[in-house]
């Protein structure tokens, strides 16, 4: 982004963090920048087309800071990991990014909510990728539930701080926060617990880019996991009355519904666990659709 156009988005940022978009107006946008219509109009089509550059500027600062602190150190540092988190938490903060992101969530900006939640699942990969790279592979198969538990502690902390009015610095935060995951990482990699696999994030991945998933689709799915994995006798039964009861010409959810979980924990702890996950996923959202 050009100067030009990155201070307009800028003077947008702040208009709509204090003004709420809705109540933002591309007249607002143009006098808060000192610029004219058309100029405006240079730079952005409308002001979704505006709110969306500054999302995707975001990203791009918060990669280039992340990059920019961990060139040349150890990646499996625990402080450059602290300090990655804590600088893009501090930014955030200061210009109140997430009662922005919480607005455009309440909206009913399709497009909009797509890149922000978009903007969340890349925040919960990066996070994860940097819990292998520092904590080992042993964490790969929890890593992203990891990540989801820490922003959850993080969030409602950053939240408890601020309504109490608690000047706890955010590096401290963080610091303890990662304390209390490493105790938790021997539980999970003792007991196998986790409650999630990557297969979850990629049904969010796709929920995200698609409106509708069809049928030719799901049954694709089906095709294609048959090929990969070797059913018991029981699995393949399950497996076909769900493949027969998709091709009827009127699916009936109370006989297809019920075939769903068992089918899904039969591969609990198989090799082929994820696949079946995500074909489990969309399965239930497809047959919640119907």
């Amino acid at each position: 982004m050009n100067k030009r156009r990155r201070r307009v988005a800028d003077a947008a940022l702040k208009l709509f963090v204090e003004k709420g978009i809705q109540q933002t107006s591309i007249q607002d946008i143009i006098e808060q920048a000192n610029i004219s219509k058309g100029t405006f109009y240079n730079y952005f089509s409308n002001k979704n087309d505006c709110i969306a550059e500054i999302l995707e500027e975001l990203r791009y600062d918060a990669s280039q800071i992340r990059m920019e602190m961990q060139v040349g150190k150890d990646e499996t540092d625990r402080h450059v990991l602290i300090n990655q988190i804590s600088i893009l938490t501090e930014l955030n903060k200061e210009r109140n990014l997430n009662s922005l992101f919480e607005a455009i969530l309440s909206s009913n900006e399709v497009e909009l909510k797509k890149m922000v939640l978009h903007h969340r699942i890349h925040e919960m990969e990066w996070l994860a990728g940097r819990f292998v790279e520092v904590y080992g592979e042993d964490v790969e198969s929890s890593a992203l539930e990891l990540s989801i538990l820490f922003y959850g502690m993080m969030h409602y902390i950053l939240f408890t701080v601020k309504f109490t009015n608690s000047t706890k610095p955010v590096q401290q935060i963080v610091e303890v926060l990662l304390t209390y995951l490493e105790a938790i990482i021997p539980i999970i990699n003792q007991k196998g617990s986790a409650l999630l696999d990557s297969s979850s994030l990629h049904f969010i991945q796709s929920r995200v880019d698609r409106k509708v998933l069809s049928l030719e689709e799901l049954l694709e799915l089906a095709k294609n996991l048959e090929e990969q994995a070797t059913f018991t006798t029981d699995q393949q039964d399950l497996f076909d009355t769900i493949v027969d009861e998709l091709k009827r010409d009127r699916i009936r959810k109370s006989v297809l519904q019920p075939l769903i979980k068992p089918f899904q924990q039969s591969f609990a702890q198989s090799d082929m666990e994820g696949q079946v996950n995500t074909f489990t996923n969309f399965l239930w959202y497809y047959s919640r659709m119907m």
